[in-house]
């Protein structure tokens, strides 16, 4: 007898949503005193219609009950919505017997509730059953669960009906609607009120804990071809783990495999900017994912540390009994965070977790390129890139800046900037963090949010490395002529192999090395944005570069060789040359020597490889892996010409004044001299470039033009070969003489 009236009137089920419209609602009643759960609903009346409206009210179409039951009235309760954030101010209730696998027990919720209740199971957030709970469950005769689903953080508040199971049905017992609210952090906070018969209480839903961990399977044909598709269908599976709480071994093996699938990504596809973005996000949310998973909960404090070869991480967490007044900085391969987790506790109810992880090749994806892309400045990572998370903690306000401190991976270069920089799923910006201090190993940076930070250092472009169009033109003029030539050059060998009175094996494979090389070379730059997205396909074109230049200078000095040879037997140059070396001898030296520079090279310092130009890097001094050959191949290439100048003059000196014996030595002379290009003379120029644009015209003329010049030497200037081209030119001549006769 409430509301007025002798039955009171209340909905079936939870009121609408403004979205949902119009909707018609069940009307149920309870006749005289309730003195058990199943009465709530022995009387039924009319539907009627309900609409909610903007503002947080409900309007109803009321419709005369039906006759049958006695003195109905329609009931209303007086709601008011909290001044605050009930997601901020709550209770926790970490009672394990109300967790619906538990059995037996008489434990009623017919008490004095006040405000709004978090509910945890052993320390971990649970949320009330959405279904059906048997009788004598969850510590009580009848286990109360919501007969609706929990809202979504955007529905605010709402109200939800509340069943028990009598046995024989599942809602037979109608206790009071209670409001629900969900929270950031995925968990709920409710609004208990006293249920209507002392033999109930409120369910804690612990199935999510009991989520058996899935195996990550990898298909037979991404085991023999790995794919982006493999390694998004990677990415899915452990992304779709739900448990709360794992084991630090499982968690490892997980993070093993996000790990290594970014690794494979890396080699197996040229990824554009936004590829590598999208990849580098996943990757950072999927980590997160699985280290939070090792928080778990604590009354005093606790601490976890993972270390792979790749990622590195730190957990620690505070429960509302640690005796401590601070918490020490945590340290992750050898970058440190400082942060005031106690105050954060004590806004989160005395319990806060953090969690600290150091990525060593997370570079890769989110490059140092990525920070102030429209600056025209030249950009290195210094740092590692790490994060820094608050997990399983609702409040995450910082009341302090953390401080990070990050030690540099590479040294400082003078009158550059260093940069504190955060990652915002797009690029590298810098808005809250600050520099506070640094030193050649260590810098120090304060950020007033947590994120995916690092450390990168922007370098002014020195003038000569602006892009200048002009120059940019003439380097692709050059290499095509240049390439033209060592075409022509190589089809003459090969059709003129017969008529030549020398071994060719040097000067073949001299202009095969060069071809290769300068026509790499110019694709390289050509499509330098492309190739440098994935620096896998960089390194490897910087050191198939490496091993075709070296190879080129090692044929330039077995040329230089043989130059001295002929020089030193002029009247034998051919017979003597294959009493030395044969061709099989000197393709191997031609090639194994560079092979086995670069396969030492990689195996001395493997990340050599691979700079912003798609080269071999300056780190440690590596470009001496190039330099060192070339100086050594130089030097004796200058004295071998020098050896040949004397011997030449010597041979000068003894000719008679017969003018063709005077006129072939010349030609000799004239030949010999231009050999200094050949044999990569001007390469020396290279150490005094330094921003000289003359200079740079210089280099770039002379070392693009060996092909222009072995062609000048050994084909225009060559009398047997001379012949040929009259011999082809004729036949060339009379065919289309002929066919143009048979076409009139």
């Amino acid at each position: 007898m409430t509301c007025g009236g002798y039955t009171p009137l209340f909905l079936e089920g939870d009121h609408p949503l403004p979205q949902d419209g119009i909707v018609i609602r069940e009307i149920y009643g309870s006749y005289g005193y309730v003195t058990d759960g199943s009465q709530c609903g022995q009387l039924k009346s009319n539907p009627i219609q309900v609409k909610a409206c903007s503002g947080n009210y409900s309007v109803y179409r009321l419709i005369k009950p039906t006759v049958s039951i006695p003195m109905p009235t329609y009931c209303a309760v007086v709601l008011s919505l909290p001044t605050y954030d009930p997601c901020n101010i709550y209770t926790t209730l970490n009672q394990s017997w109300r967790g619906i696998n538990e059995t037996g027990g008489n434990n009623c919720d017919g008490i004095n509730w006040n405000g709004w209740y978090q509910l945890l199971y052993n320390g971990i957030s649970v949320r009330m059953p959405e279904s059906c709970v048997n009788r004598s469950r969850c510590g009580t005769d009848i286990a109360l669960w919501l007969n609706e689903p929990h809202p979504q953080i955007t529905d605010g508040i709402v109200t939800r009906g509340v069943c028990g199971n009598s046995g024989s049905s599942c809602c037979s017992y109608r206790s009071t609607p209670i409001r629900v609210k969900a929270c950031p952090g995925n968990y709920y906070v409710y609004e208990f009120v006293s249920p209507i018969y002392c033999n109930a209480a409120y369910c804690a839903d612990t199935s999510i804990l009991e989520t058996t961990v899935p195996n990550i399977t990898v298909s037979t044909e991404c085991q023999v071809n790995f794919t982006s598709n493999c390694g998004k269908d990677l990415f899915n599976q452990i992304g779709n783990i739900t448990a709360q709480v794992l084991p630090p071994q499982v968690v490892s093996t997980y993070l093993s495999i996000v790990l290594t699938t970014q690794g494979q990504l890396l080699k197996v596809e040229a990824l554009n900017s936004e590829e590598l973005t999208t990849y580098g996000n996943t990757v950072v949310n999927i980590t997160e994912k699985l280290v939070s998973t090792l928080v778990k909960p604590t009354d005093t404090t606790y601490s976890v540390n993972i270390s792979l070869d790749d990622l590195v991480t730190q957990v620690f967490a505070v429960g509302p009994n640690a005796n401590v007044k601070e918490i020490p900085p945590l340290n992750v391969n050898n970058s440190q965070l400082g942060i005031d987790l106690i105050q954060i506790s004590e806004n989160n109810h005395g319990s806060a977790a953090v969690a600290f992880m150091s990525y060593s090749k997370m570079a890769n994806m989110l490059k140092p390129s990525f920070f102030n892309p429209t600056n025209n400045t030249v950009k290195t990572m210094m740092s590692t890139v790490v994060s820094a998370t608050l997990p399983k903690t609702p409040n995450t306000q910082l009341s302090t800046p953390v401080n990070l401190t990050l030690q540099h991976i590479t040294d400082v270069v003078p009158d550059s900037t260093l940069s504190c920089v955060y990652w915002n799923n797009t690029e590298w910006i810098v808005d809250g963090c600050e520099l506070l201090q640094s030193n050649s190993s260590y810098s120090v940076c304060s950020c007033v949010h947590l994120s995916t930070f690092a450390l990168i250092m922007e370098i002014n472009p020195p003038p000569g490395d602006n892009s200048d169009p002009l120059m940019e033109l003439l380097n692709t003029a050059a290499v095509a002529v240049g390439l033209f030539f060592l075409s022509l050059t190589l089809l003459t060998f090969a059709l003129c192999r017969q008529n030549l009175r020398r071994n060719l094996t040097p000067l073949t494979n001299l202009c095969l090395s060069l071809f290769l090389a300068h026509l790499l070379f110019l694709l390289t730059q050509k499509f330098l944005q492309y190739i440098r997205a994935n620096q896998t396909w960089c390194a490897v074109m910087a050191g198939v570069l490496h091993f075709l230049f070296l190879s080129a200078f090692v044929w330039m000095f077995i040329e230089a060789v043989m130059l001295f040879i002929s020089v030193k037997n002029i009247m034998k140059i051919r017979s003597k040359q294959e009493e030395v070396l044969g061709w099989r001898c000197l393709t191997v030296i031609g090639y194994v020597i560079p092979l086995v520079v670069v396969g030492v090279s990689v195996g001395l310092y493997p990340d050599g490889y691979g700079s912003d130009q798609c080269w071999i890097k300056t780190d440690r001094d590596f470009v001496w892996s190039f330099l060192g050959p070339v100086c050594l191949i130089l030097t004796l290439n200058f004295i071998i010409f020098i050896t040949v100048i004397i011997i030449l003059r010597a041979a000068l000196s003894k000719l008679s004044s017969e003018r063709s014996q005077i006129k072939q030595m010349r030609v000799l002379v004239f030949k010999t001299l231009i050999q200094i290009v050949i044999l990569g003379g001007p390469w020396i120029l290279g150490f005094f470039v330094d921003g000289s644009n003359v200079l740079a015209i210089v280099f770039l003329f002379l070392n693009s033009q060996q092909g222009t010049f072995i062609f000048l030497v050994h084909c225009a200037l060559n009398y047997e070969v001379r012949q040929q081209y009259r011999k082809w030119l004729k036949t060339f001549c009379c065919y289309f003489r002929l066919r143009h006769k048979t076409e009139k």
